[in-house]
């Protein structure tokens, strides 16, 4: 597979295809089919963990369902649904599976990379078309804690060595998207965003990912070995253009978003369990745990806290739309915004996930503690990935802007 035809040259113009806002009947379509999605996830989710299984059937599931293809326009073969829905479909395909609705938030932010990265118009449209016929799902290694990866001009194309760890999805994706500062050749001295095809020669999956949460999101390190990389497979510069870096907020969001999936989907489960609970605390004086007051009083303060987060993250999902509109007219203010906006659901998020996904135990007893009931799962998924970069650093970060209107450097963190 070639990510595009190598166009004879170069145009300057750029793509950005977004905008408007999602209407009620997109979102109601487009979650509908996520909870289809989710349906069916939930079959075998608890059995896809214990296995640390590559999540192929999960990922061939996103391709028949559409969800793939979700933020493709239109006119380029795609379903043209707008972030805000989007991220909703990530949140809904959490409550069950964490692991497979990251790989497909991820595979959305990293196709979008043609845009926010791209400076020559028909070579991105074409990526999208190519992408949406052939129902690309898209991963990345762009792990900036890696050591970076090395590409040397090698006659009139490139050669790329290096390993990079943690790249989610990639060993079941289509495409991996990465980026390297290249050495000689055209591209001498810039960072170059390139999107090769998951299975090009010299590629290796390491399949090194044994933690214990995300078992099933495939996030083992890649290996690169004198892959080939032509003008072909470049989708643009970054040259520190405050749009390109708009698809950091995007991915923190997409964590938000994940992370309230989670508490939602820990809260869903409890309360069947707590419904399907006999008996009751014998000084509670009520037959039933779904009739004592203290069942009661916990499950409002996680439901509350938790409806909060949900409010911040449905004002900012569509907020997104706001900023994407603007493509590569946005100033770095209105990036450092968005970030800024972003940060807060992060802080919220992982502490409200964290906190339901731990105490809804609290709720449903000793006997949920089996491993076949697997309330764990919650817990395990949102403590794993909610140290994909520390929160205490955000937390600074939206009080340094607070007191001072600091911005933090941008970076693929920030």
């Amino acid at each position: 597979m070639t990510i595009a035809p190598s166009p004879a040259e170069r145009r300057t113009e750029t793509f950005a295809p977004w905008g408007g806002h999602a209407d009620a009947d997109e979102l109601a379509h487009w979650t509908g089919v996520a909870r289809t999605v989710a349906d069916a996830l939930a079959v075998d989710v608890v059995e896809r963990d214990r296995s640390n299984a590559l999540p192929v059937a999960p990922v061939a599931l996103l391709r028949t369902s559409g969800l793939a293809d979700l933020v493709v326009p239109t006119d380029l073969g795609g379903h043209g649904a707008h972030w805000e829905t989007a991220f909703a479909v990530a949140r809904v395909i959490a409550r069950v599976d964490a692991s497979v609705a990251q790989i497909l938030g991820y595979s959305w932010l990293n196709q979008a990379c043609a845009v926010f990265y791209g400076t020559d118009a028909s070579h991105t449209r074409d990526v999208l078309a190519r992408s949406a016929a052939g129902h690309w799902v898209w991963s990345d290694s762009f792990n900036p804690i890696s050591p970076d990866l090395a590409l040397v001009a090698d006659g009139d194309r490139y050669l790329l060595n290096g390993r990079k760890a943690f790249a989610t999805g990639a060993a079941v994706a289509d495409v991996i998207v990465a980026g390297a500062i290249a050495e000689g050749g055209r591209h001498d001295g810039e960072l170059v965003v390139f999107a090769l095809d998951a299975g090009r020669d010299g590629i290796r999956h390491l399949g090194d990912w044994d933690n214990i949460g995300y078992r099933a999101s495939a996030s083992g390190g890649v290996e690169y070995t004198d892959v080939v990389v032509t003008d072909a497979d470049v989708i643009g510069v970054d040259r520190d253009e405050p749009f390109s870096s708009v698809v950091t907020p995007g991915v923190q969001l997409l964590f938000g978003n994940i992370y309230l999936g989670v508490a939602e989907g820990a809260l869903a489960q409890a309360a069947a369990l707590t419904r399907a609970r006999p008996n009751s605390w014998f000084l509670s004086g009520v037959d039933r745990y779904a009739d004592d007051p203290i069942t009661h009083r916990l499950f409002g303060e996680l439901v509350s806290r938790t409806a909060a987060v949900e409010a911040l993250a449905d004002r900012l999902n569509r907020r997104y739309d706001e900023v994407v509109a603007r493509g590569h007219a946005t100033t770095a203010d209105q990036r450092a915004a968005i970030e800024i906006e972003v940060a807060r659901l992060k802080v919220v998020s992982t502490e409200v996930g964290l906190d339901v996904a731990s105490r809804v135990f609290e709720l449903t007893g000793a006997s949920s503690t089996k491993s076949a009931i697997a309330l764990d799962l919650h817990w395990r998924n949102l403590r794993t990935h909610s140290l994909h970069d520390p929160v205490d650093y955000k937390r600074i970060e939206v009080g340094a802007h607070f007191l001072n209107g600091t911005v933090q450097p941008v970076s693929l963190y920030t």
